[in-house]
């Protein structure tokens, strides 16, 4: 009365075409990762060829600009040069910065 009707093929009709769906699934997240490692590699190479050609920011008066103002402030008091003059050399230097 009651026939089996190939179980067996049915079941490796199934586990075929489940084999092949998580096979397709892997390929394709293969190719998504190796996309994604290329993206990221473009993206360091952007950042080191854009990170020299932009200058550091200057964090204030540098060490030389500091020498240069004591020397203008020697030579003002020793008289070599004029309150003015020291004034002006002084404005050049700051405004250099």
């Amino acid at each position: 009365m009651f026939r089996r009707r190939r179980p067996l093929a049915r079941a490796a009709m199934v586990g075929g075409g489940a084999y092949m769906i998580g096979k397709h699934a892997a390929r394709g997240q293969a190719q998504e990762e190796q996309q994604n490692a290329q993206i990221d590699q473009l993206q360091e190479q952007q950042y080191q060829q854009q990170a020299p050609a932009a200058p550091a920011p200057s964090g204030g008066i540098s060490d030389d600009l500091v020498s240069q103002l004591e020397k203008l402030g020697k030579l003002k008091d020793e008289g070599v040069l004029t309150q003015d003059e020291f004034d002006a050399q002084k404005k050049k230097l700051l405004e250099a910065t």
